[in-house]
């Protein structure tokens, strides 16, 4: 979204709607029959053709696992394949272009590009004909099983890099390459090498490599609930989210930021992608943020740490969350129960930053005369919530996540014509369909990948040798355990999307953590925070580098601003590990007490780390705050050091409120040493 020009002084806010961009939208309009013309029309079909066919599957019931899962990504490599060629920057590239050195290396990458669709349509008719007698050869192979599982592995690796990244192949090929020849490698890497037939069997025929757990979760719960937030975004729920937004936040201190804030928030329970949620909401919030006194930098901050909260934020949080759920065999309505309060209080905190940014600064609210009612937003698209309701009811009543989305797609379809606003035509249903898909591409393209590294594990058996090794390297002490978990899951990060972190990180080191008795959904819900939170992390934070483009700030200085006003997502993961109360596990007052102290804990973070407190703080008052804020969020039921855990927090409140005391009895906005 992008704001239109204003007057200076009055005039109510105004930005313009973007749609996702949808190849069939273009293709209605287009005069031209070219080749940029047959492939869109190919990827548009099939994207909407499966869209309706997981819809069918989500009524009625799946197929058979194995060859549901071949068809699902199949399509999904077809895609990969096709929207991202090779010698291309785009399919729009024309081939020939007159007088262009470069012809021959565009046709040559076509060529490829055709045989590696014609593989992929081989391999499935391969796999399919006889997929009873496919399964039956697990052991015995034909050689043509074989040379298709080898065809297989490499065009994966291949999609990957295109709609992934370089780096995320590097690492599954680290696995492959051990799993082979790991009697060449030394250490705690060294085993018995495995024969390539029986990694064709893992990988290719059985249901423990490409098309293990990660692929079954993206063909099953993750493409229904990207589609549900296409349509959601389609029917015209962005603009709604950031006008309900700005309607609550804008009259308050620094509002627009707390509008990016709450905008992105509300953007999070559709989308999972940070980088997605900054552009669509911060092309809007980024510029009136400036515009009303917040440093650039800053304001890139705030939408890049809002908007990378997204996938963290239930009901629709990122595709890993899916995988949570399957690994520990629960309901995903008990994961999102249990990822409401730490998402919570990682909004307040960003909250806080905002709140505090403004008021060191001195920026005001948004006039009254320029902000929407209320009321009057809520009349027009308080329906679109409903949809949100009538899926998180299906998942309290114990359907499946694909029945759930099933119906939330459908009513939301249903309700989108209560308003003419909101009223989407069959196109509009359609290239949500098709937009929904190709969104799922990199996801289901990255889940296969990390299919091979789980396989590779599984075949090695390295992974109980590197947890055991890791254990030992950690001397089974918890907190450099987790600093190790959180280091790896951050540096894995920079290469690779949230799920293939989560799943990498869940095969290698959460078992070490459950091995030393940390709680089961506390382990696995780490690892997958500390997945997320390497998208505002330098040097490679993706969310804060899209965010200080629009700003027109410099990135790396961008992206550890990031880390400071996101600092909520570095130490929450921690608070919950050493009190599971935070994810509802146990008594509920322990949980109220627990969130209420951390609540506490992260304002008095806030304070320390901006230094203000009704005025500058000098350095020793904000060390006294930082180490307080420390001891709030201790469990009231631990005894660090031998101490007990209300002695610490009973500490960290008196510290902390003599400070805030103290700094009552001196004017607002003077400086405190």
């Amino acid at each position: 979204m992008s704001e239109a020009s204003q007057p200076a002084a009055a005039g109510r806010l105004e930005y313009e709607e973007v749609k996702e961009y949808s190849f069939l939208e273009e293709l209605l309009v287009s005069r031209r029959v070219n080749l940029s013309y047959i492939i869109m029309l190919v990827c548009c079909s099939i994207s909407i053709a499966l869209a309706l066919f997981h819809l069918f599957i989500a009524l009625y019931g799946t197929p058979e696992g194995r060859s549901f899962r071949s068809v699902h990504l199949s399509v999904m490599l077809v895609l990969a394949i096709l929207i991202n060629p090779l010698f291309r920057s785009s399919h729009k590239d024309q081939i020939l272009q007159p007088g262009d050195p470069r012809n021959l290396l565009r046709a040559a990458g076509f060529g490829i590009d055709m045989i590696l669709v014609g593989l992929v349509i081989a391999v499935q008719i391969w796999t399919l004909w006889d997929i009873d007698a496919f399964q039956m050869r697990l052991g015995s192979k034909h050689p043509t099983d074989m040379m298709f599982g080898g065809i297989l592995i490499a065009i994966v690796l291949e999609a990957t890099r295109r709609a992934v990244g370089i780096a995320m192949v590097c690492v599954t090929g680290f696995f492959i390459v051990h799993t082979l020849y790991s009697h060449y490698f030394f250490g705690i890497f060294y085993g018995p090498p495995t024969r390539f037939a029986k990694y064709i069997d893992v990988m290719f025929v059985s249901s423990n490599g490409i098309f293990g757990i990660p692929l079954h979760v993206a063909a099953t719960y993750i493409v229904l609930f990207i589609v549900f937030g296409g349509v959601l975004i389609r029917s015209g729920a962005g603009r709604f989210f950031i006008d309900l937004a700005v309607a609550l936040t804008g009259h308050r201190i620094g509002g627009p930021a707390k509008a990016a804030t709450l905008s992105s928030a509300f953007m999070g329970t559709v989308s999972g992608s940070a980088v997605a949620n900054v552009v669509t909401t911060g092309s809007f919030t980024i510029p009136l943020m400036k515009k009303t006194g917040y440093r650039a930098k800053f304001a890139a901050a705030v939408e890049a740490c809002a908007s990378s909260g997204g996938q963290i934020t239930p009901p629709i949080m990122g595709a890993a969350a899916f995988i949570i759920a399957e690994n520990l065999q629960v309901s995903y309505f008990a994961v999102i129960i249990a990822a409401a309060i730490p998402a919570f209080l990682y909004f307040v905190t960003v909250y806080f930053m905002v709140h505090l940014e403004a008021e060191k600064h001195g920026i005001e609210s948004i006039p009254a005369e320029r902000l929407p009612q209320v009321m009057e937003v809520l009349k027009g698209g308080w329906h679109l919530l409903l949809s949100l309701v009538i899926l998180i009811a299906f998942l309290m009543m114990g359907y499946t996540p694909m029945k759930s989305a099933f119906w939330g797609i459908l009513s939301l379809i249903a309700l989108s014509f209560f308003h003419r606003g909101t009223r989407m035509s069959p196109v509009d249903i359609l290239a949500a369909f098709e937009t929904g898909v190709r969104s799922t591409v990199a996801v289901t393209v990255a889940c296969a990948c990390a299919g091979i590294i789980i396989g590779s594990i599984f075949a090695s058996g390295f992974g109980l040798k590197f947890t055991q090794s890791v254990i030992d390297m950690s001397g089974g002490n918890l907190p450099l355990l987790l600093s190790m978990t959180a280091v790896a899951s951050i540096l894995l990060g920079m290469g690779m999307t949230t799920t293939a972190v989560y799943i990498t990180v869940a095969a290698l080191i959460v078992p070490s953590l459950e091995q030393i008795g940390v709680n089961v959904i506390a382990a696995h819900m780490f690892a997958f925070y500390f997945g997320v939170v390497s998208t505002i992390t330098p040097p490679v934070a993706l969310a804060a580098f899209a965010g200080a483009a629009i700003a027109r700030t410099p990135p790396m200085a961008t992206a550890f601003e990031a880390s400071k006003v996101g600092i909520a997502k570095y130490l929450v993961p921690f608070a919950f590990i050493y009190n599971p109360s935070l994810l509802l596990e146990g008594p509920v007052w322990m949980t109220v007490v627990s969130t209420a102290l951390v609540l506490i804990g992260l304002w008095v973070l806030s304070l320390g780390l901006e230094g203000w407190c009704r005025g500058r703080l000098g350095p020793a008052p904000r060390a006294i705050l930082l180490i307080s804020a420390l001891f709030l969020m201790v469990p009231v039921s631990a005894t660090p050091f031998g101490i007990p855990g209300t002695v610490v927090v009973v500490a960290g409140l008196l510290a902390s409120g003599g400070i805030y005391a103290w700094r009552r009895t001196i004017p607002a906005g003077q400086p405190a040493q």
